[in-house]
């Protein structure tokens, strides 16, 4: 079993920036504001031939019960008992300070193995500080800056007693956490990604859907910054679920964190397979959530719509008609997709959810056989003939599937840049309904047919 190492320390001690290096990429979002990451994120870690889960969490701090920080801090300590190792980070400039001999206790009474770490101990900034940290009763201080790769080695030679190397001995590449491949092998997780403005219920959505409390929740909007994927299993099919930061408006977007947060999710969505738009019953399809759709169907992902706080919906029959209607009219690029109204906070309605997202992965997956769809191209130009611009008609020669993933066709036709862009709707459309390709994205790219006497005398 992959041994779990867990980061963790005070606030702004470079947590996330130490997980990046182990993770061998910038996975975590990394700033001087002191309390960027607030969830858990783990990634496969790597050092020399030493494999490993890793984990950053959020700063230990002291806060009032009940408050953001304090969900924080219980967040990071439940990840402490769930590790088998832990490094505890400090900040070798700054010296040992009240906070970190406070949470070294805690390190230390979970039982399991820490070793501390002086972290900013780039060239002898931080002697002074390394040498207070053994006031700390973890062991001897491992000097090391994560910002610079400096004294990993120290951290290698202390790490491989407990965690020794790869059973079959070799130097297996660890997985990309956004691994982009052409067809899905069958064994592999279905990357599923959950966006939505701020304050939607994402996260709630995700602990409802795994039966735990393994992301930050609350009132407060904005919570999650992070895209933070979480493995879990439907039904026996194995899924990556990715929680993402709310999505404002980008004139809103000014914070820098606040666009690093929403870059993180743009790029969850783009690497994900099919998308769970969460949209607030109370003020549903706002603009902004019609342009993250927009979004997702032109980077050709899978959606489905998710209507959150079902529950406080006073008419619930003429909310969803009206919903209905509103996407018929705005979302035609993905015509007739899954709409699941539920509530994430009592779980009414979220065991629909599952079946929907994994029919629409079908969907997404799905090919036409060349000669079905030609037949299906006969009846179609012939019960609505092409346009005969300069009355000369378009004639459509061939037409077969290019790709799946989303559904790709490619028409062939000698006048291929004449077709109207109300033809090619009708030619879509068709297709949605003769091979039931609803609720996902459809590409449709013209060719030139090949003259075949050009060149001929």
């Amino acid at each position: 079993m992959t041994p779990i190492v867990v980061i963790a320390g005070r606030p702004n001690v470079g947590k996330s920036t130490l997980f990046n290096r182990l993770a061998g990429r910038r996975l975590a979002l990394v700033d001087d504001t002191p309390g960027v990451t607030r969830d858990r994120r783990e990634a496969e870690g790597r050092l020399a031939e030493l494999r490993f889960r890793v984990v950053d969490t959020a700063g230990l701090d002291t806060a009032p019960a009940g408050s953001l920080a304090d969900r924080m801090r219980r967040q990071t300590e439940t990840a402490i008992g769930d590790a088998d190792i832990c490094l505890f980070v400090i900040d070798a400039r700054a010296g040992v300070t009240a906070q970190d001999r406070q949470f070294a206790e805690i390190a230390r009474r979970s039982g399991k193995p820490v070793l501390l770490i002086a972290n900013k101990s780039e060239a002898s900034a931080g002697e002074a500080g390394r040498l207070e940290a053994y006031e700390l009763g973890l062991g001897e201080p491992i000097a090391l800056s994560a910002a610079h790769g400096e004294g990993l080695d120290a951290l290698y030679e202390a790490l491989r007693p407990l965690i020794g190397g790869p059973e079959d001995g070799g130097a297996a590449e660890a997985d990309e956490e956004f691994e982009e491949q052409e067809e899905a092998p069958p064994d592999r997780p279905l990357r599923l990604a959950i966006v939505g403005r701020p304050n939607a219920g994402k996260s709630t959505l995700i602990n409802t859907l795994i039966g735990s409390d393994r992301l930050l929740t609350g009132p407060e909007a904005g919570i999650t910054r992070d895209a933070i994927a979480v493995d879990w299993e439907w039904q026996g099919r194995k899924v990556t679920l990715w929680d993402t930061a709310g999505m404002r408006r980008r004139a809103r977007v000014i914070d820098k964190l606040e666009k690093l947060s929403v870059g993180d999710a743009l790029r969850a969505i783009r690497f994900a397979e099919v998308v769970v738009l969460l949209i607030d019953a109370t003020q549903p399809l706002e603009k902004q959530d019609l342009q993250i759709a927009h979004m997702v169907a032109e980077e050709g992902r899978g959606l489905v719509l998710a209507v959150n706080k079902w529950d406080l919906v006073d008419e619930p029959g003429r909310q969803l008609r009206d919903i209905k209607a509103e996407v018929q009219s705005q979302l035609s690029q993905v015509s007739g997709v899954a709409i699941v109204a539920m509530s994430a906070l009592s779980g009414r309605g979220v065991d629909k959810l599952m079946p929907a997202v994994f029919e629409t992965f079908r969907i997404w997956n799905r090919r036409v056989p060349t000669a079905k769809l030609n037949r299906w191209l006969e009846e179609q130009v012939e019960r609505h003939p092409p346009p005969a611009p300069g009355g000369r008609r378009i004639k459509l020669r061939y037409m077969t599937q290019a790709n799946a993933r989303p559904p790709s066709f490619v028409l062939f036709s000698s006048s291929a840049a004449e077709l109207p862009e109300s033809y090619l709707r009708y030619l879509v459309n068709g297709l949605r309904e003769a091979f039931d390709l609803w609720g996902t994205p459809i590409r449709m790219h013209l060719r030139k047919a090949r003259n075949p006497y050009a060149g001929r005398k």
